[in-house]
């Protein structure tokens, strides 16, 4: 179509079985609900196979390795924060309710500011576990890989293992590591395996620390403003640092609808027309920085039909893929949030609630 442009509870002691953890909080209902969805979906008259890219997870195994800084990485005060710990047949109970087929688990990274060593553990426990209950639910588990970032030269080591050997389909990341903007060229090499492996990277932003200030108050903004502000961030360092350019075969999912850089990204066509000095010349673009955007796939935790419109509008509808954040209830019924949308047609609808994820992660429809 024609386009515009924390962790772990109790983690010192250590346990074993799945857990299931996410971030976020109730949004308000809709004054008008369509009907509740049920497995299978259907979708024109064809079955469709309903694909959760954003849902959580954390292992008590990985925690236990921070021994007393475990306490650092309790999960935050949100609603439901006591279920997040939660048995596998609950989750699938969970899944079958929301009228999802299969999640794709990522864990929100704790451990990039951790040393070496103590980070490819953790690392390395946690893709072992993913990748083990994945083969035990095949149809309805699949998982991104965690990474030691602030070791690329071992995070190239674990994409390669993670997607070639333990089966996990890319690699969830956060939106900056310990400072440095993934445009960074230390990172390059991650980048260029994951291309080269065909895999897609999931960005999940942890929040901006440094406005923590700023963000004091009522309204949970470290999360409410900061966390889809560190994804625009992020993305924005890739577009205007030519990291796309370098690596144009990049799949790239941003979190919770690509943040605020969506909604307001034609700002991002004329900044270094009206202001050039903010601009390096030295870097130079091979298209409009909003023609980026039709190479990242964002997420529908955007909570209303009309922020479906905008968005579509704005990247298309075959960039955008299911997305619920579960366990916590940012959005219980993502599968009916689509429906809901009727500025999309059929094949648009489909492709979101799967289509478009089932042949990004080579799934089969």
């Amino acid at each position: 179509m024609t386009t515009r442009r924390n962790f772990l509870k109790g983690g010192a002691a250590a346990a074993t079985g799945i857990v299931f953890c996410s971030c976020g909080l109730l949004h308000g209902a809709h004054a008008q609900q369509p009907p509740r969805q049920k497995l299978p979906v259907m979708v024109g008259g064809k079955r469709i196979k309903t694909i959760d890219i954003h849902s959580h997870c954390h292992f008590r195994e990985a925690g236990a390795l921070l021994g007393a800084d475990a306490a650092k990485f309790q999960l935050p005060p949100v609603n439901n924060a006591a279920e997040a710990f939660i048995e596998v047949d609950k989750r699938l109970a969970a899944m079958d309710a929301q009228a999802v087929d299969m999640e794709v688990l990522s864990i929100n990274p704790f451990w990039y500011d951790r040393e070496r060593d103590l980070a490819g553990q953790i690392v390395k426990i946690q893709n072992e576990k993913l990748a083990e209950l994945c083969a035990s639910k095949p149809d309805r588990f699949a998982a991104f890989a965690s990474l030691t970032l602030q070791a690329p030269d071992l995070a190239v080591q674990e994409l390669e293992t993670a997607v070639k050997k333990q089966g996990l389909k890319g690699a969830a990341i956060g939106g900056v590591v310990n400072g440095v903007e993934f445009a960074d060229p230390k990172f390059h090499p991650v980048w260029a395996k994951a291309e080269e492996l065909g895999v897609p990277l999931f960005i999940h932003p942890q929040g901006v620390p440094e406005l923590s200030k700023r963000f004091s108050g009522n309204g949970w903004l470290v999360n409410t403003i900061g966390n889809p502000l560190e994804t625009t961030i992020a993305l924005s360092h890739l577009i205007f640092e030519g990291t796309f350019d370098r690596f144009p075969r990049l799949k790239v999912i941003a979190a919770h609808g690509g943040g605020f850089l969506p909604s307001y990204a034609d700002r991002s066509d004329h900044a270094c027309l009206v202001g050039p000095k903010g601009c390096n010349p030295d870097i130079k673009l091979k298209k409009a920085p909003t023609e980026y955007l039709k190479q990242i796939y964002f997420d529908s935790l955007i909570f209303s039909p009309e922020a479906i419109r905008h968005l579509v509008a704005q990247v298309g509808a075959s960039q955008i893929v299911l997305g619920s954040d579960y366990p916590y209830p940012w959005q219980l019924q993502p599968v009916d949030h689509i429906f809901a949308s009727t500025s999309l047609s059929d094949d648009e609808k489909a492709d979101i609630l799967g289509r478009t994820a089932a042949k990004l992660f080579d799934f089969a429809a």
